[in-house]
């Protein structure tokens, strides 16, 4: 574990260091297998119960673009992508995630993915054919974490709509960015997802050392996925990005508009993670969707961490507004290889949610200058305190 005293703290109210040495006391073992080369995130496989009201939120409300549709699944894709789709909504009993899937660099990927997670001792399927429409040869493993995992190389090539101008809406939405996962053990999800090639750009700890979240990456962003300390495992959120902070207003203004403002969770607002603008949304199963802008580059090979004090209240909202407890206790199932539900396991560790007093994101904004502050906001303290 990086210690305070070897990190820089900034102007900001972070601290930066090299990629921190985030340990685990039971972590997966490193298999000698040479990991899959991953390219990015590339689709969520969604179950959904009701596919006419999904259709309606993601496609009408949204504008995510139709590949192609039938009676038992959706094909969308966001307005720069080319591969086949971004989300399949698939119908099904229960509400749950089937498959987050990456896209690797080579055919020879796949194969590597096989003797990686072979050797590890996981479920692992190969499909030459792929397991949905538009994906060719796909693996499918469910990793030491619990987590369905999808790889692929090849992928039917759709039009892509940036020059579409005709067809935009003011909330466009036009690539996938990331998937946010719950899992119990955020530093042995850390470590699995390193010996995957991932690399940390920002995490959440307090002074002991415990780790709260970790942001990981594959593409030069933020990051292709955010491990997020909780009973899991499960699926917090799918996110797709917009140009501008505007975008994400227009969404908020439609679905007002609408009479769909129950959508809402969380937000507008600012992360001090990542520092993007951000919208939760809930789709009529409940799934979490955040539509997400203006985070950084990271792709040089010495890209600081950022790392959090859990207690900042600007850590999540940099402009330190509640965070709500549907936020921090509600995410998605996630299934095995034959549609059963995963088995979630409660994290152990400390709760971000319980240490920083309730739901409500307040803390500390500088621990130094709390004296300094307004008595209503000194020290940690719960919102309904006030009321």
């Amino acid at each position: 574990m990086t210690h305070r005293e070897d990190m820089t703290l900034t102007s900001s109210g972070y601290y930066v260091s090299q990629e921190a040495p985030i340990r685990s006391d039971n972590p997966v073992a490193t298999p000698k297998s040479t990991p899959p080369d991953i390219l990015r995130c590339a689709y969520m496989e969604l179950i959904v119960t009701d596919l006419a009201a999904s259709r309606q939120f993601y496609v009408d409300i949204l504008g995510l673009y139709v590949t192609e549709e039938d009676d038992e699944a959706i094909y969308l894709r966001s307005t720069e992508e080319f591969i086949h789709h971004n989300l399949v909504l698939r119908k099904g009993p229960i509400a749950a995630v089937a498959a987050f899937s990456y896209r690797v660099r080579t055919p020879e990927d796949l194969d590597r993915a096989v003797e990686f997670y072979t050797e590890l001792g996981c479920d692992v399927r190969r499909n030459p054919e792929g397991f949905v429409k538009g994906i060719g040869d796909s693996v499918r493993v469910i990793d030491p974490l619990g987590f369905p995992y999808e790889y692929f190389h090849q992928s039917d090539h759709v039009e892509r709509m940036s020059w579409r101008y005709d067809l935009h809406i003011p909330g466009e939405l036009v690539r996938l960015d990331h998937f946010n996962q719950v899992t119990p053990d955020v530093p042995r999800a850390v470590g699995f997802m390193q010996d995957l090639g991932f690399r940390v750009t920002e995490d959440i700890q307090d002074d002991e050392g415990t780790v709260y979240a970790a942001w990981m990456r594959r593409k030069p962003t933020v990051h292709d996925t955010a491990m997020t300390g909780g009973d899991g495992p499960r699926m917090h959120h799918v996110c797709f990005a917009t140009h501008e902070k505007h975008n994400i207003l227009a969404i908020c203004d439609k679905l007002g508009a609408l009479r769909r403002s129950d959508a809402i969770e969380r937000g507008p607002g600012r992360h001090g993670v990542s520092n993007a603008f951000y919208l939760y949304l809930r789709d009529p199963d409940g799934h979490r969707v955040e539509v997400y802008t203006q985070d950084y580059y990271t792709g040089d090979p010495d890209n600081p961490v950022v790392t959090w004090d859990v207690h900042d209240n600007q850590r999540r909202d940099w402009w330190g507004n509640p965070v709500v407890p549907s936020w921090y206790t509600d995410a998605s199932l996630v299934l095995d290889l034959d549609g059963n539900p995963q088995p979630v396991v409660a994290r152990t560790d400390s709760s971000e949610m319980a240490v920083t007093i309730g739901a409500d994101g307040f803390s500390y904004t500088r621990a130094e200058d709390d004296a300094a502050m307004p008595e209503y906001k000194q020290g940690e303290y719960k919102l309904g305190h006030q009321l």
